[in-house]
């Protein structure tokens, strides 16, 4: 039987698992999917096991791994040095293993229909899904962009290979006005310290934009919707980077019309 795997460390709180098993139950198919818990030391050793079994159909990959796959896996796409992060590992047709990301379209499809053209955006995080992010929006053509992260150097290195004009600020920098801010770091997630945020300084119709899904309601969102600004929740890149990875790894498009999408957000919000 067809399988695929979600990674990392820690692994409990992926929803992957019940995304990818909703739409296997849905179309029927004979195959299953499952979240493994897998440590940065363990990670060569998982892929050279899995590589081996022609039924494993590849993996999501998620902290802390998304950097560290490129060190074990084919980058026929160039995604290294593109985005410079992988969240999934796929089997081609010859049999061989490969990674891409599916993070940057997952991220971009809740605000497709946004004109973003020269729009001051922030974002918070300088990682995996941070570089994912900052790919989508500098081919937007967003700006300026400004990332908040404790590593400020990294942060304004990010900027720079991204060809994005802006500033990179620590933490606890007061918020600059912005249309678009994004959370694409792991502050709010369960177990993870929390983002507490003054979001004054953002106008009324500034869109507040979470990748946590777990929990669903973060305190930034919560406070975004305290303001009475637009907000969209993590659930709606998770399902859409999903869909991606789930036509590599088993070769069909997952139903994602609009009374399937309301069946999985209530099953992943139950």
């Amino acid at each position: 039987m067809m399988f695929a795997e979600v990674i990392g460390d820690p692994i409990n709180h992926s929803k992957s698992p019940l995304i990818h098993g909703f739409w296997i139950e849905a179309l029927g198919l004979e195959a299953k999917y499952a979240a493994q818990q897998v440590t940065a030391a363990g990670l060569g050793g998982y892929f050279a096991e899995r590589a081996t079994d022609p039924n494993w159909r590849g993996c999501n990959v998620t902290l802390p791994h998304k950097e560290a796959v490129f060190d074990h896996i084919a980058d026929p796409g160039g995604v290294r040095g593109s985005i410079g992060a992988a969240n999934t590992v796929f089997r081609t047709e010859d049999g061989t293993l490969a990674c891409t990301n599916t993070d940057a379209a997952g991220f971009y499809a809740p605000i497709a229909e946004l004109n973003l053209a020269g729009a001051p955006v922030v974002v918070i995080g300088a990682g995996g899904a941070a570089r994912a992010v900052l790919f989508a929006l500098s081919r937007l053509g967003v700006g300026p962009v400004t990332i908040l992260n404790r590593n400020v150097l990294k942060a304004a290195a990010l900027l720079s290979s991204f060809g994005l004009k802006g500033k990179a600020l620590p933490l606890d920098a007061t918020l600059p006005p912005a249309a678009l801010l994004v959370n694409a770091s792991a502050l709010g997630m369960v177990g993870q310290a929390s983002l507490d945020l003054d979001l004054g300084p953002l106008p009324d119709d500034a869109l507040v934009y979470d990748v946590v899904y777990a929990p669903l309601e973060t305190p930034l969102l919560a406070a975004a919707r305290a303001r009475e600004l637009e907000t969209v929740d993590g659930l709606d890149m998770l399902i859409a980077q999903a869909a991606l990875a789930f036509e590599l790894f088993f070769g069909v498009t997952p139903p994602r019309d609009e009374a399937s999408d309301d069946q999985l957000r209530a099953l992943l919000t139950a």
